[in-house]
């Protein structure tokens, strides 16, 4: 009975966490410049993976694939707003924004 309650709730976080991925997708091409684009890809990008890779450690009939799941998602959390701003601090150091489409 646990191991169907599980599975389901697994289920719609694989479910949630991939329309988080798709809206991180679809953020780094519709939207205007840099920054925003980056805002998408970081903060739904790591939503989506995080809930997908908790849904894994619920379904997982070993610990240690929970375990590694687990520490994917604190790995996820801590790393991607570093990588994030050294990006956007790079970007305006080299001050080169001719890539960047404005509206």
């Amino acid at each position: 009975m646990i191991s169907e309650i599980l599975q389901y709730v697994a289920a719609i976080l694989v479910i949630i966490g991939s329309l988080f991925a798709l809206l991180a997708a679809i953020g780094l091409l519709r939207l205007p410049d840099l920054l925003s684009r980056m805002h998408a890809g970081s903060k739904a990008g790591v939503v989506g993976a995080g809930l997908i890779l908790i849904a894994i450690a619920l379904v997982a009939l070993d610990f240690g694939v929970a375990l590694r799941a687990i520490l994917g998602v604190v790995f996820l959390i801590l790393t991607t707003p570093v990588s994030a701003h050294l990006l956007g601090r790079a970007a305006a150091k080299a001050r080169d924004f001719s890539f960047v489409r404005t509206k």
